[in-house]
C-alpha cells in the first residue's frame, strides 16, 4: 500500500486540487484509493462531494483515538474513491495531542489497520508544518510537493525539505520525496519557465514530467462537489491529472522492478 503525503506549507499551490483530482484519476485507472483530509478547512471533503457540516465523525476522532479509520471513511460516489473527511474540529487536535505519548504515530497506526484494503492512500496536509503534518509525514512512505513556479516558491521549499529530513532522522527513516509537481502553470509566463528550469536543474528526476496547467475547469469543479474528471473530462486539467496518475503508477512499477531486479 503506497501512502503519499501531498504537502507544502505554502497555501494556494493546488494541494487540495491535486489530492481530489489525483484520487479520482487513480480510481479511474482501476486503483483502490483512500483520500485522508488532514486540513481543518475540509476543502478536500467538500470537493469530493461530502457535506462536512453534518459529519458525525471525522479524521479528528481518529487522531484523538476515539474512532478507528474504518469507522469514519465514507465513499465519494462521484469520484470513485473513499475519503476520511475533515472539518473545523481538526484544529483542536493539535492542543489535545500535545501531552499524549507517541502522538506523531497516531495516523500511521490507524492506516496500518487498513493494510490490504487500498492500493493508494493520499494525505491532504494542512498548509502548515504542525503536528498534523508531522503525523502525515510519519505515516507516509513518499512525499509529493505541489508548487507554483514563482519567485517565493523556492524559498519555502528549503524549509519543507529540512522538515522532511528531520522526520526521516527521528520518526520515519524510509520517507522519500517522490516528486515535485508544477501546478497552476502558465507556459506564456517567462518567470514560470525560469523557475521550472531551476527546479529541474536542482531536483532532476524528482520533478514530475506532468505539468498541471492553470485551468478554469479545475477552479470550478469543487463548487459542484466534483473532481474535474466528472465535471469536464476533456478539460486540460482533467487530462493533466490523468496523465499524472499514469506517471505515478508507472514510477511505482519501475521502482518495484528495480528493487526486485
Amino acid at each position: 500500500m503506497k501512502i503519499l503525503a501531498i504537502t507544502n506549507q505554502k497555501g494556494g499551490v493546488g494541494k487540495t486540487t491535486t489530492c481530489v483530482n489525483l484520487a479520482a484519476s487513480l480510481a479511474n485507472l482501476g486503483k483502490r484509493v483512500l483520500l485522508i483530509d488532514l486540513d481543518p478547512q475540509g476543502n478536500a471533503s467538500t470537493g469530493s462531494g461530502v457535506d462536512k457540516a453534518h459529519l458525525k465523525s471525522s479524521i479528528y476522532h481518529v487522531l484523538i483515538g476515539a474512532k478507528s479509520l474504518k469507522d469514519v471513511v465514507v465513499s465519494s460516489e462521484r469520484g470513485g474513491f473513499d475519503i476520511a473527511p475533515s472539518n473545523r474540529e481538526l484544529a483542536g487536535a493539535e492542543v489535545e495531542l500535545v501531552n499524549e505519548l507517541a502522538r506523531e504515530n497516531r495516523l500511521k497506526v490507524a492506516i496500518a489497520k487498513l493494510a490490504g484494503t487500498y492500493d493508494m492512500v493520499l494525505l491532504d496536509c494542512p498548509p502548515a508544518l504542525n503536528l498534523v503534518t508531522v503525523n502525515a509525514l510519519t505515516a507516509a512512505n513518499a512525499v509529493m510537493i505541489p508548487m507554483q513556479c514563482e519567485y517565493y516558491a523556492l524559498e519555502g521549499l528549503s524549509d519543507l525539505v529540512n522538515t522532511i529530513k528531520k522526520v526521516r532522522a527521528h520518526l520515519n527513516p524510509t520517507l522519500e520525496i517522490e516528486g515535485l509537481l508544477r501546478t497552476l502553470f502558465d507556459s506564456r509566463n517567462m518567470l514560470s519557465q525560469q523557475v521550472s528550469a531551476q527546479l529541474i536543474s536542482h531536483f532532476g528526476e524528482k520533478v514530475y514530467k506532468t505539468v498541471i496547467p492553470r485551468n478554469i475547469r479545475l477552479a470550478e469543479a469543487p463548487s459542484y462537489g466534483l473532481p474535474v474528471l466528472n465535471y469536464d473530462k476533456s478539460s486540460k486539467g482533467a487530462v493533466a491529472y490523468l496523465e499524472l496518475a499514469r506517471e505515478i503508477i508507472t514510477k511505482e512499477i519501475t521502482g518495484k522492478e528495480k528493487k526486485h531486479g
